[in-house]
Formats: C-alpha cells, sequence, structure tokens
C-alpha cells in the first residue's frame, strides 16, 4: 500500500488550518466584545465585565450571555455611580466656570404666537 501526499492533500491541509484559524479569532473576538462595549460606555464594573466575558467563553458560552447583558446594565441605586460621581465633582471644584450663569427665562416668554 502505497501512501503520498498530493496537491488535494495540501489543499485539505490548507482549508482546515484557515478554518481554525478563524474559529480562534472569532473566540477571541466574542470573549472580549462585554468588555470593550463596558469599557466603551463608562461602566463602573466594566474590568469585573470584561471578567465574566472570558468566563464565558471558558464555560462553553454559557454565562457569556449574562456578561453581555450586564454591560448593557446600567446600575441604579444609591451607590451605582458613586466613584464616577465623586471623579466629577472634583473635577468640576477644580474647572472654572466657562461661562456666565443665564437668566431664567419665563414661560411667557417661550410660548409666545
Amino acid at each position: 500500500m502505497e501512501s503520498s501526499f498530493g496537491v488535494l492533500d495540501a489543499f485539505a491541509f490548507v482549508v482546515f488550518a484557515v478554518l481554525i484559524a478563524v474559529a480562534v479569532i472569532a473566540i477571541v473576538s466574542l470573549g472580549q466584545l462585554p468588555g470593550r462595549l463596558a469599557r466603551k460606555w463608562g461602566h463602573p464594573q466594566a474590568a469585573a465585565v470584561r471578567v465574566a466575558g472570558w468566563i464565558g467563553i471558558a464555560t462553553g458560552g454559557l454565562l457569556w450571555p449574562l456578561a453581555l447583558i450586564w454591560a448593557f446594565i446600567t446600575p441604579s441605586g444609591p451607590d451605582a455611580w458613586s466613584s464616577k460621581r465623586s471623579q466629577s465633582a472634583a473635577a468640576d471644584l477644580d474647572a472654572p466656570t466657562k461661562q456666565p450663569l443665564s437668566p431664567k427665562i419665563s414661560v411667557d416668554e417661550v410660548i409666545r404666537p
């Protein structure tokens, strides 16, 4: 029995290698997606969302949808944005006022026929 490595065998090997590369790229892109979205939108728990996305991929995709949903949910409650509020409050105190306060406009001035 003679075995030889022909042109079709090489073509099959190349196709298989490309499929493996595409699968790896897709898995890495999906693993990064929840963390990237959370960081882009300024989620206060972006690091935790990123870790949950990778753990979701490691568990075969079972927990990945939860990480993606978590990236879309903005926390509510008294402590939800406390770190962001404190940073913006400190920046507001340090920054000079750019525009003077505008006078109040009455309703009659706005609703003119």
